[in-house]
């Protein structure tokens, strides 16, 4: 007996015919089942497994920063926090922010462990300007494809200075979207609430001149004007003028140090003298943030020379070749925060913060305005 022969249908095995008329049942059938092949959510593009094996790996990285007020955090659909009960008149701040284009560093040099830090540092140090202590923080980390291990250094950097700030991770999201982004690349947002007494938010309002401006040092660039950074790093490594180290440290690192945290400290500052504002120096530097906290009429008149200038920072002066005025308001070129205190004060508000870590200089005083800018660098 002749064996039979597998069913073949052709582009022209229906003919003509078909285009006149219905495709019958059983030939309809095996046309569309030949295109209709099972496709899964991962084959998508979408890993739900991995997202499971993240969420496990980061769950005892935010159990090291839970504290009091935590009622639920990762896990449920919402995250839960009781204000703490010693706050009489308690006010909620908020902040949010990212790490800008400093992660296309991280990606390009496979550097994750810290842009975690500066991820919470960016959002927590803003909190703290209006005198509040940070609660809590969640993050939102998405990507392309989910590297978990990529991730999971990420989320670490994260826990890490949520510790190091005294605030809960209670939450986050991992987004993987297939096609958003570039292979091996993510982006990251933070979102910090913290809590200050209503009669103690800082607003600045009883800054005067005499007031002396105090500069606490930064740790680096922090996360500021890395697209002015990574321009200044192509224009050297085309020049092969990449200098080895930087401030002591391997260049890489210097340039990735992360953001420094002041929350802590400042806060104990804070609690011990009458500490008039304070300024988070980020994005438009010394010029742009400081007038944030300054009443209408006063300006800040910082003396130039009266904080040292890294090599870090002379270097990218260097290679990038600008003046001292757009240095001033790219970069916080050595001075990550700013605190104002009357002058009977001062002295004593540097003692503490220097005796809690800080590295603090006496940068300026307040003055009236006039027709100047609302900071002077001279």
């Amino acid at each position: 007996m002749a064996k039979s022969q597998p069913l073949k249908i052709s582009p022209n095995s229906i003919g003509l015919k078909a285009r006149r008329q219905p495709i019958p049942w059983p030939y309809l059938h095996i046309v569309m089942t030949q295109s209709t092949a099972p496709l899964s959510y991962k084959a998508a593009g979408v890993d739900i497994d991995a997202g499971d094996a993240l969420v496990e790996r980061i769950k005892p990285l935010a159990k090291k920063t839970m504290r009091e007020g935590v009622l639920a955090g990762i896990g449920g659909f919402g995250a839960l926090f009781e204000v703490p009960k010693r706050y009489k008149e308690p006010v909620l701040v908020s902040g949010t922010d990212g790490v800008g284009t400093k992660l296309k560093l991280a990606f390009e040099w496979q550097m994750h462990d810290t842009v975690g830090i500066d991820l919470v540092a960016m959002s927590v140090n803003d909190v703290l300007v209006q005198g509040a202590e940070p609660l809590f923080f969640l993050d939102y980390f998405a990507c392309g494809k989910l590297d978990v291990d990529t991730a999971a250094a990420v989320v670490g950097g994260i826990a890490k200075g949520c510790e190091l700030s005294g605030c809960a991770l209670i939450g986050g999201e991992t987004a993987e979207m297939p096609g958003m982004y570039p292979a091996g690349e993510y982006d990251l947002a933070g979102f910090a609430v913290g809590a200050v007494e209503k009669s103690k938010i800082l607003t600045g309002a009883d800054v005067k001149p005499g007031d002396v401006v105090l500069g606490l040092a930064s740790s680096g660039a922090h996360s500021n004007g890395f697209s002015l950074v990574r321009k200044c790093i192509e224009r050297a490594e085309n020049a092969g003028t990449v200098p080895a180290t930087l401030d002591g440290k391997p260049f890489k690192q210097a340039l990735m140090e992360p953001t420094r945290l002041y929350v802590k400290n400042v806060l104990a500052a804070l609690a011990a003298h009458p500490i008039k504002a304070l300024a988070h120096i980020t994005g438009g530097g010394l010029l742009e943030n400081i007038p944030r906290v300054l009443p209408d009429g006063t300006a800040a008149h910082l003396v130039k020379g009266s904080w040292p200038m890294t090599e870090l920072f002379t270097w990218l002066q260097a290679t990038a070749g600008i003046d001292d005025i757009e240095m001033n308001r790219t970069f916080n070129n050595g001075i990550g925060m700013v605190v104002v205190i009357d002058a009977a004060h001062a002295t004593a508000c540097a003692a503490t913060l220097r005796a809690a870590g800080e590295t603090v200089y006496e940068i300026g005083v307040i003055a009236e305005r006039g027709d100047n800018a609302a900071v002077l660098v001279r």
